[in-house]
């Protein structure tokens, strides 16, 4: 299955666009937003648990990457609510369950080998934010392949200030962007391939997005089948 699986070139899906398809578990649906291989994939979707869900416990050959949007997520006895952002490394398993349903952002089989170490950040919480180029921050994950955050920029601030040399990817947490005259509200996903000149902004009330960059670079020309 290839969905959006051309990284050279730029994709989008609003938040008018989902189309929820359900999974080989019972109660749990998902919007594929890229994605390339078939039910072990390498894929970034937004997956929603219905109350009581659950999958099988499972091992994570390329790790696995998830903000929880709404809801509380659980893993084997663990519980996140809505703001936790997960980073589970390379042959990490878990088994991933809600008792009063969730919808999360996942990313599949995108990590390194050279990652092993499990991160869990509660973005709810207000000392792992900062100020920085007039913005607030959340930095969730940081190397020399990519950066991801979360963000908040104010009414009609600029995302970035250039072109976007490594990439980006770009998920609507709250509020609306804008480019190009085209809205993208909450639950929206952008991905701008390598040297993209962007115009995008925060809407008339700002937003909060969650952001990679830089990821990109090592896509282009990798055999990801």
């Amino acid at each position: 299955m290839l969905i959006n699986a051309d990284f050279s070139r730029r994709a989008s899906v609003t938040a008018d666009e989902h189309q929820w398809i359900k999974s080989p578990q019972e109660g749990v649906e998902r919007v594929m937003l890229d994605r390339i291989g078939a039910e072990k994939a390498r894929a970034t979707s937004l997956v929603r648990y219905a109350p009581d869900s659950y999958f099988p416990h499972h091992l994570h050959p390329g790790g696995e990457e998830i903000l929880v949007l709404s809801g509380t997520f659980s893993a084997d006895d663990d519980d996140y609510p809505a703001g936790w952002y997960l980073r589970n490394p390379p042959t990490s398993g878990h088994q991933p369950h809600s008792r009063e349903g969730a919808i999360i952002f996942v990313k599949l089989r995108q990590m390194t080998t050279t990652e092993t170490h499990t991160i869990a950040i509660d973005t709810n919480d207000d000392s792992n934010w900062h100020t920085k180029d007039n913005r607030e921050i959340c930095s969730l994950y940081a190397d020399d392949r990519e950066q991801v955050s979360l963000q908040r920029l104010s009414t009609h601030q600029a995302l970035f200030a250039d072109t976007v040399t490594g990439g980006a990817e770009i998920l609507v947490i709250k509020g609306n962007l804008i480019d190009a005259g085209q809205t993208y509200s909450q639950g929206s996903w952008i991905r701008l391939p390598v040297d993209t000149e962007s115009q995008i902004q925060a809407g008339s009330e700002g937003v909060t997005i969650y952001l990679k960059t830089g990821h990109l670079v090592a896509v282009i020309g990798a055999d990801l089948a």
